[in-house]
């Protein structure tokens, strides 16, 4: 007969491995999550919580639910099968498919490139007092020579689970002083539509539920070497990466309102943005927030150049690993681009960034599109196949990303002849 205590130090000892296994699991999930955690999605879900409160925490809820639900689909459409998704779409649709997403994805990352380029030098020229630029060039030169390390994705891996970590210890511990008040956090999970919120609510969504990074979720799972076998351990990741990024979003949401809206900051700046912080780290919060700022800059720069540059080398027929010569070499093109944007311009010019909202309004139902029909293709993905549930909540997440689409194609061409 086997004594309780033995029972129960076998039991903690179970859960331990499965926290360990939970642990080491951890990757491909994170790594989109720290990619669309970008310094866009760190300054709307701030400026949010400045301006409305607690109000919009249920978009924070809508867009972490979708982005789970896209991003595990990503995850079993790479496990399903031992060519990647861009070469699913070829068989499928044609060749014209697969290249319009891929270059698609290409000018879209490139565009949007700057962004992370001026984020990471913003950061440490705030801290330094050095020229930004410096910093830009410097922190783009380490990310293009990071390609050539030996084992890059683990090196990409370890980087992100670090950043992601670190965002999340920091906001929750500022949650734990500042104490929000819990009815005021479950009062924003009533959906309402404040006045003047739109136009933040649809960066939110466009920041946050970022089909792209769902696309090449795909890719990492392969990276990683994952296979049918993993596919519970694939799904169960990937929600856990998104949770992540839903996390960050609403503490960032719920301390902007708690710290910010009491003293009327708007946010129109990254030193009030750091403000959040200042309960958890008093003086030091500006040095903390800017090196949080660093990291999201940081992940975004690497992960959104690896996107664009490995889609557009697998739309060209020349493979997508991470070890390829040219995809090396379309990834560096990215990222060069960004960062000469950003020293031209300062930041992407307006012009720029209206060709990536195009761009982005025909790419992303198309790329959602894919994954959802692929998915729901039971000869391909056998038991990997969509559920009702999953095909009920894509199926709406779907129609989100059209009427946002729509929505941003009217302004466009409103402003277009204004």
């Amino acid at each position: 007969m086997i004594r309780p205590e033995k029972k129960l130090l076998e039991s903690r000892a179970e859960s331990g491995m499965g926290l360990v296994r939970w642990l080491r699991s951890l990757g491909p999930g994170v790594i989109t999550a720290a990619l669309v955690l970008g310094p866009g999605s760190l300054t709307v879900s701030t400026k949010l919580g400045a301006l409305f409160g607690d109000q919009l925490l249920w978009i924070v809820v809508v867009t972490t639910v979708f982005m789970m639900i896209f991003t595990e689909m990503g995850a079993r459409l790479g496990m399903a099968s031992d060519h990647s998704l861009l070469t699913l779409v070829r068989r499928k649709w044609g060749a014209t498919m697969a290249v319009l997403i891929g270059v698609g994805a290409f000018l879209v990352t490139a565009s949007f490139q700057a962004g992370n380029a001026v984020g990471t030098g913003i950061a440490f020229g705030t801290l330094t007092g050095a020229s930004p630029a410096l910093w830009t060039i410097l922190f783009t030169l380490l990310a293009m020579g990071s390609l050539f390390l030996k084992n890059f994705y683990r090196f990409l891996e370890r980087l992100m689970l670090g950043l992601v970590g670190l965002m999340l210890l920091s906001f929750l511990f500022t949650l734990l002083i500042v104490k929000p008040d819990p009815a005021s956090v479950v009062g924003g999970l009533i959906p309402r539509l404040p006045e003047g919120s739109v136009p933040l609510i649809t960066a939110l969504v466009a920041t946050n539920f970022s089909i792209v990074g769902a696309f090449y979720q795909s890719y990492f799972v392969q990276e990683r070497g994952w296979g049918r076998r993993h596919g519970k351990e694939g799904s169960r990741e990937s929600y856990s990466g998104i949770l992540c990024l839903g996390l960050i979003s609403a503490m960032m949401m719920v301390g902007a309102s708690a710290v910010l809206l009491p003293q009327g900051i708007r946010v129109n700046s990254v030193v009030e943005m750091g403000q959040v912080l200042e309960p958890l780290y008093g003086s030091a919060a500006a040095v903390i927030f800017m090196l949080g700022l660093w990291g999201a800059a940081v992940s975004s720069l690497m992960g959104n150049a690896v996107v664009g540059g490995a889609l557009l080398a697998d739309a060209l027929g020349w493979g997508a690993g991470l070890h390829e010569t040219r995809v090396k070499l379309l990834v560096m093109a990215v990222m060069l681009i960004g960062a000469l944007v950003s020293l031209l311009f300062g930041n992407a010019p307006l012009e720029l960034i209206m060709m990536a909202q195009m761009i982005t309004v025909v790419i992303v139902p198309l790329i959602g599109t894919a994954m959802f029909r692929i998915s729901n293709d039971r000869n391909l993905m056998g038991d990997l196949t969509n559920s009702f549930a999953k095909r009920l909540i894509g199926g709406a997440g779907l129609l989100v990303l059209y009427v946002l689409s729509v929505h941003t194609l009217g302004n466009l061409i409103l402003d277009a002849f204004r």
